[in-house]
């Protein structure tokens, strides 16, 4: 073998730390999402803020799109998180919808980190029939840099003004500093402002999820009625039966509810129906 050519051994050795801890973070991810649990959905987020985000600053762009059109990617070989990373993100979509913009972004992490501590009652909730043309917003921003890029070929210009990523690797004008500061700010009183109403990777999934999304969110007949999913939609991910795949990012709060047989309807007519006046348990830990 030529000498001035690495071996795989050469190439992987640098890279074994790297790649064994973005697939424990994966794999977390996942034993989160089947399990449904919220305590884990939360050690998600941390490990997404901690480890994608200020350690490693690894966030899908539209700039990652932009890159395949003229090749500018990294090298396979000495590149393989990334890779491995991307195709985990593309996935993940293709099979289950938004599974990377509910609990793998790091700043949609952090964003839903900021939940539990922000009084409910600070919370301004958008009526259905503004959210449904405001969810369009990100389409919008997405239709806007593209655009740009098609016309200028520049793969990063406005993406630091659509995107706030940026802010985990510590860089930016005091201009956009503001920015953020005052997103984050909105975002105190609009729940997930930026994920719901302005992201444009979410708006590039979303269109991912709403043509594929193989393994989707079971339904029960009563769900043609009832609106307790509705109402626990926290996404406007729920419009009637209707689960919208394009905004759906897999948060469990339905599928938490559709299992509960304490509270979904589709439980307690079941029991009824088969004459039990016990209370139904909860299958839910």
């Amino acid at each position: 073998m030529d000498p001035a050519v690495d071996g795989w051994r050469e190439v992987l050795a640098p890279q074994a730390l790297d790649l064994a801890l973005l697939a424990a973070f994966i794999v977390l991810a996942l034993v989160s999402f089947f399990r449904k649990s919220i305590a884990l959905k939360y050690v998600t987020f941390v490990a997404s803020v901690g480890y994608l985000g200020f350690t490693k600053s690894s966030l899908v762009s539209v700039s990652d799109v932009f890159r395949l059109t003229d090749l500018s990617v990294p090298e396979f070989k000495y590149s393989l998180a990334w890779y491995g990373f991307m195709l985990f993100v593309v996935g993940s979509t293709v099979l289950w919808g938004r599974v990377y913009c509910g609990r793998v972004c790091a700043f949609g992490a952090l964003t839903q980190l900021m939940d539990p501590i922000i009084p409910r009652r600070m919370r301004l909730e958008i009526p259905v029939r503004i959210e449904k043309h405001a969810n369009l917003i990100k389409y919008g921003v997405l239709a806007g840099v593209v655009a740009y890029f098609l016309v200028t070929k520049d793969v990063a210009g406005p993406i630091r003004y659509a995107e706030p990523f940026w802010m985990f690797g510590l860089f930016g004008t005091p201009a956009m500093w503001a920015g953020l500061a005052v997103l984050l700010v909105a975002t105190v009183f609009v729940r997930n402002l930026y994920c719901r109403f302005l992201c444009p990777v979410g708006a590039t999934l979303g269109i991912i999820s709403q043509l594929t999304t193989v393994f989707r969110i079971k339904r029960w007949a009563e769900c043609n009625t009832c609106k307790i999913c509705e109402k626990t939609c926290e996404w406007g991910a729920i419009r009637g039966p209707l689960i919208v795949k394009s905004e759906c990012v897999r948060c469990d709060d339905c599928e938490r509810l559709y299992l509960d047989q304490k509270k979904c309807p589709h439980w307690l007519i079941l029991f009824k129906r088969k004459g039990n006046t016990a209370v139904p348990v909860s299958n839910l830990s």
